[in-house]
């Protein structure tokens, strides 16, 4: 069997598993045999098939994310290492990062608040070499996944990475204010049906935040205002139903609030600053 008839074959395989079928085989094809996707298609395709091909099908046949059978994420034209210990980065993010970008052009100290994959704050600091940044996370994995990225990045010298939890005491006394504040907490609703790839492989306490999924951004919101430099700004991720609830905690916190959609045309980024 040659590596065409292997895709071909994987494809419907996964048909019942993933919408992206036949881009799902050539991704885990191509990390089989540790090239790009690209190279896969142009001079691979006649060759032999990789026996460790049919174990990573089988994972994601049992509907776990490509990124964590492949380790790596695409964000913002730049791989990320990623495990189970953070959630992926999405495209919608990079909304997220392209809203900062703009309301702070020239940051010098960036926090960002549940750093994960530090995909949001080391994105950030590749854009803007002038700046410096700490991410704080309260999952000592996910901090050394957010460690390890910067290090890949060459970012290692611009980058802390602090273990802290908003929901305790303290945690921000000794952090100094900032000139850009980024925030990706959990914001999804406790009974929210999500597909089994979310559902049962990333880590639940990134993505669960109360009934109504504001749990957090009632928590961390009020306590931005404290970490800003007078002219600061707070950039927020939230859910594509969540303007009007999280917008209003930011008022009440002493916030003006502008919205930034994603490329869906979902709101997906909030811009706060100190009214």
């Amino acid at each position: 069997m040659t590596i065409a008839d292997a895709l071909r074959d994987a494809t419907g395989a996964l048909a019942g598993t993933s919408g992206t079928a036949r881009l799902d085989a050539e991704l885990l094809m191509a990390h089989a045999l540790g090239v790009t996707r690209s190279d896969l298609l142009l001079r691979h395709m006649r060759g032999d098939v990789p026996d460790s091909f049919a174990a990573l099908l089988e994972r994601r046949r049992q509907c776990e994310p490509i990124a964590y059978i492949t380790g790596a994420q695409e964000f913002f034209g730049r791989a990320f290492m990623v495990t189970c210990e953070t959630l992926i980065p999405r495209g919608d993010s990079e909304s997220v990062v392209e809203a900062a970008l703009e309301a702070a052009p020239n940051p010098r100290r960036v926090l960002d608040c549940g750093t994960g994959t530090g995909a949001l704050l080391l994105t950030v600091l590749a854009e803007r070499p002038e700046a410096e940044g700490i991410g704080i996370d309260r999952s000592l994995g996910a901090m050394a996944v957010a460690s390890q990225n910067a290090a890949r990045l060459g970012l290692q010298d611009r980058t802390r990475i602090l273990h802290a939890d908003w929901h305790e005491a303290g945690w921000s006394d000794d952090l100094g204010r900032f000139d850009l504040i980024l925030a990706n907490p959990p914001y999804v609703e406790t009974d929210a049906r999500l597909d089994p790839d979310v559902r049962d492989f990333e880590p639940a306490g990134a993505l669960f935040a109360g009934p109504d999924g504001l749990d957090d951004y009632r928590i961390l919101v009020p306590q931005l205002p404290d970490l800003l430099t007078e002219q600061g700004v707070a950039v927020l991720e939230i859910g594509a139903t969540q303007r009007e609830s999280v917008s209003a905690i930011a008022e009440n916190a002493g916030f003006s609030v502008e919205c930034r959609n994603d490329l869906a045309g979902r709101p997906r980024a909030l811009i706060l600053r100190r009214r």
